[in-house]
């Protein structure tokens, strides 16, 4: 029987993916372990390697198609001895959507921002239905009412329109067969029309708060032609949605301390002018004050356990290891890519390892594992010139680390005005977690390393 080729869950919070590249062709003999295809997440392109061993039959959805849900079929492979053709016809079936729903899911009068990717290739239906032998739960196609106990049916799309307009669906009437919601009907939702006052319910759990407007009336403030219409690609959504269960599932609080890094800067530049050269006069490092900063924060995380941990409901874990992500700009957007065991590096490798990492975060290529988990973050802004700042923590870490600039600024020493380079630095910390007191010893342990160095290299 042949089998189908499904779309990979590539991290755990993996909803949808770009098919970027098929590296095979139709009729292409496949082994196990060889590479099928190029998938992109939100955060980085990744190689897909077949598991079973046969001919490529089908190619069911096309490179370059973007928002291929997890578990859709993108492929068909035909088994030892499979008839090629009769696995290849029976693919079609597979990708064919009902007509009812191709016409709610093609429908011209969808949201902006479908008219953006009308430019990309026919998608075939990304959710496919359980006779098809797709492994996606029926409830991807047919979500639950959150009151009482009837079932709300709608399309993908109209679910992912009301998800971004902070429509619950529960409310909304159905237009489509059988009572089924589509597009037109989030559409009408929005505008208040076709929704249900009786019995409402709260939005399910995990869904976006809804806006203060929607998206429509965000446009009828300003003219048309006035503005650009930029639609919003995976990271950006992906960044929105964890950072916005973030700020209103855990409860921040903020520490701020200045630190003098008149010692580091010396120390930097001593480190840095001692580094061996390669034959070409390259040296083997480059030490950064941002090397300083994650090693300081990966052994005050050492010297205070009880904030190197993680919130879960059961029972809190207390981690090991000081894994340290450091976040790195990337156009519209940013990822986090995480130094591991960072107490146990010296300078050097920290420097080489974040050099390495941050160019590979920029070219998409980290691998889901380099930039999942850790136990704390560094944000640092400082070669912006900002001077300080608070950073949202990163779930499900419990502290990040905001760094500011250093600068020359006068202080006080023994009753003297003096000048000396001064770095302000916020910790947020996770009230669950981490209480007031003991975020103020994991900063001034920081404190301590960042403004003695040496103290990191014994």
């Amino acid at each position: 029987m042949p089998t189908n080729i499904l779309m990979p869950a590539l991290s755990p919070t993996m909803e949808k993916g770009n098919l970027a590249r098929w590296l095979k062709k139709e009729g292409d003999k496949v082994k196990s372990g060889d590479v099928l295809a190029e998938i992109e997440t939100d955060k980085a392109t990744m190689e897909y390697e077949a598991v079973d061993e046969g001919t490529l039959a089908k190619i069911v959805v096309p490179e370059g198609t973007q928002d291929v849900a997890v578990n859709a079929v993108i492929a068909v492979l035909a088994g030892e001895g499979e008839d090629v053709k009769a696995a290849a016809a029976g693919a079609k079936a597979v990708s064919v959507p009902k007509p009812a729903e191709s016409s709610v899911e093609t429908r011209p009068a969808a949201a902006p921002q479908d008219k953006a990717k009308n430019a990309a290739p026919p998608v075939p239906s990304p959710t496919p239905r359980p006779e098809e032998g797709a492994k996606a739960p029926v409830a991807k196609d047919a979500s639950p009412h959150v009151g009482g106990g009837n079932r709300t049916f709608s399309s993908p799309l109209a679910r992912r329109l009301a998800k971004e307009a902070g429509i619950d669906l529960g409310r909304v009437s159905g237009s489509g067969p059988h009572g089924r919601v589509i597009a037109r009907d989030v559409e009408a939702a929005k505008s208040g029309k076709g929704l249900r006052q009786a019995g409402a319910a709260p939005a399910a759990a995990g869904s976006a708060i809804a806006p203060s407007m929607s998206d429509q009336q965000i446009r009828s403030l300003y003219d048309e032609g006035s503005y650009e219409f930029v639609p919003h690609d995976g990271m950006r959504r992906t960044i929105a949605q964890r950072l916005t269960a973030s700020t209103q599932t855990i409860p921040h609080f903020y520490e701020t301390m200045d630190c003098d890094i008149g010692k580091l800067v010396a120390a930097r530049e001593e480190i840095n002018a001692a580094a061996p050269k390669d034959k070409d006069g390259k040296p083997a490092y480059k030490v950064s004050v941002n090397d300083f900063v994650i090693k300081a924060l990966a052994l005050a995380l050492q010297r205070v356990p009880d904030a190197n941990v993680s919130w879960t409901e059961a029972g809190m874990l207390r981690h090991n290891h000081s894994d340290v992500g450091v976040a790195v700009a990337l156009p519209g957007g940013l990822i986090t890519p995480i130094v591991r065991n960072a107490e146990a590096k010296s300078l050097s490798a920290i420097s080489n390892e974040m050099k390495d990492l941050a160019a590979r975060a920029r070219a998409r290529k980290l691998k889901p594992h380099e930039y999942q988990g850790g136990t704390s973050s560094v944000s640092n802004l400082g070669m912006f010139g900002i001077k300080d700042f608070t950073a949202v923590i990163n779930p499900p870490q419990s502290t990040i680390l905001a760094v500011g600039t250093g600068e020359e600024r006068a202080v006080v020493r023994n009753g003297q005005l003096a000048v000396a380079t001064i770095m302000s630095v916020t910790l947020s910390c996770d009230h669950r977690s981490v209480d007031g007191a003991l975020g103020a010893e994991l900063i001034v342990a920081f404190k301590k390393l960042i403004e003695n160095p040496v103290m990191m290299l014994v």
